[in-house]
Order: structure tokens, then C-alpha cells, then sequence
């Protein structure tokens, strides 16, 4: 899946893939896909790798997988109230 700023239209894309076809040329552009998918799979494995061994490490140490959730919980009340509060002050003026 290709992710593109929101800022860059479709002529400015066919032109990039034209200076990309006119420096590396046709036969190298699917090589250097190949190439950037497979370190893209890298960095993902590894951030997967990465999330698993904090989960087990916390599920080792005992931390409740709750927790992170009623932490959440607790934020969301306290950005409500803020809420209210800022809005009765926004009508005021």
C-alpha cells in the first residue's frame, strides 16, 4: 500500500515517476521496489518483535492488561470534564 501526502497530485506523481524511469531506468525501478518492500517488512518484524517482548515482559512481571485500558478510561473522563468546563467559558464570552 502506497501512502502519499494528501498535498501531491497526480501530475506531480507521474512526473517523479518520470525523473525516477529517466535516472535509474526501467529495468532497475523493480529492483529498487523489491528492495524498499523487503526493508519495510524489516522494520515492521522488528516492531512487531518489539511490541511482543514488552507484552511478555509485562505479563512476566504480573501487569494487568487492564490497566492501559482503565488508564485510558480515566483520560477520557478528565478530557470530558475539560470540556465542560471550557465550554461554559467559551459561552460566557
Amino acid at each position: 500500500m502506497l501512502i502519499l501526502p494528501l498535498f501531491i497530485s497526480g501530475a506531480e506523481i507521474a512526473f517523479i515517476m518520470f525523473i525516477l524511469v529517466m535516472v535509474f531506468g526501467a529495468d532497475k525501478i523493480p529492483e529498487i521496489a523489491r528492495g524498499l518492500g523487503q526493508g519495510m517488512k524489516t522494520l515492521r518484524n522488528a516492531s512487531n518483535d518489539i511490541k511482543s517482548e514488552i507484552q511478555r515482559s509485562a505479563e512476566k512481571q504480573g501487569i494487568d492488561k487492564n490497566l492501559s485500558k482503565d488508564i485510558k478510561g480515566e483520560i477520557d473522563k478528565v478530557k470530558e470534564d475539560i470540556d465542560e468546563i471550557t465550554g461554559s467559558v467559551k459561552r460566557r464570552f
